[in-house]
């Protein structure tokens, strides 16, 4: 069962670590390319900022977004902003999601993110850590998977791999940490075509998984080809 305080006690340190990275960078950093094709590192912190808003939203009952072109639209607004606005923006947006956590709710209650996708009210903290990790990764400031907590790591594996579950268009794959003692091992695909089998590091996996990384270039594939995954 998800523990949404535990989360919200990692979106925190998440948080912290990834401001006092930022804050050593300075405008024309922000200006640089992220590993987000098309996105610069200011496009990365404006959705960041845009998107611990969006959860507010979600909280709140209203959705989550005004639609994906006003997304799109506030993004590219903000992307351009010097440094000292940006982590001013981060910095208030993140109080603004922790403060409204910490009301009084029904943390079991079904809520509404975008694209009509719904989860438990208790997991969105979870999916604020996602925002946070992967997108100070994105940022190309050195920050790399091969960073990330374990146990968020092997999380973010699990759901990627349940998101990839039941997919005609990606084959039965394993997946499996190599040289994991305990065997850890995670299934994802449909049904269709010959099981394949990825060996790697948990960071090569999720590398994989999240289309991030050398996406998947370096494990060891038993049973055919690599698998491409659709876009996330």
């Amino acid at each position: 069962m998800t523990d949404h305080v535990h989360d919200l006690h990692s979106v925190r340190e998440a948080t912290d670590r990834m401001l006092t990275a930022v804050a050593k960078l300075d405008n024309a950093a922000l200006r640089e390319e992220s590993h987000l094709p098309g996105w610069s590192r200011g496009h990365v912190l404006a959705h960041l900022a845009r998107n611990a808003d969006a959860l507010v939203n979600v909280f709140t009952g209203r959705p989550m977004y005004e639609s994906a072109e006003a997304r799109d639209s506030d993004i590219e607004r903000d992307a351009p902003r010097p440094l000292e606005d940006q982590l001013a923006d981060l910095r208030a947006t993140h109080a603004g999601f922790l403060a409204q956590t910490e009301r009084d709710q029904d943390w079991s209650r079904t809520v509404e993110l975008r694209n009509g996708v719904t989860d438990l009210a208790s997991n969105v903290p979870f999916r604020r850590l996602v925002e946070v990790e992967l997108h100070h990764v994105d940022l190309n400031i050195g920050y790399e998977l091969s960073d990330l907590p374990a146990e968020f790591t092997a999380r973010e594996i699990a759901f990627l791999a349940d998101r990839w579950s039941g997919r005609p268009d990606v084959p039965p794959v394993t997946l499996q940490i190599a040289g994991d003692g305990d065997g850890a091992t995670w299934h994802t695909g449909g049904s269709e075509g010959g099981p394949v089998t990825l060996l790697g590091t948990g960071a090569e996996l999720l590398g994989w998984l999240a289309g991030r990384g050398d996406r998947g270039a370096h494990l060891t594939v038993v049973g055919g080809p690599l698998p491409a995954l659709p876009p996330l």
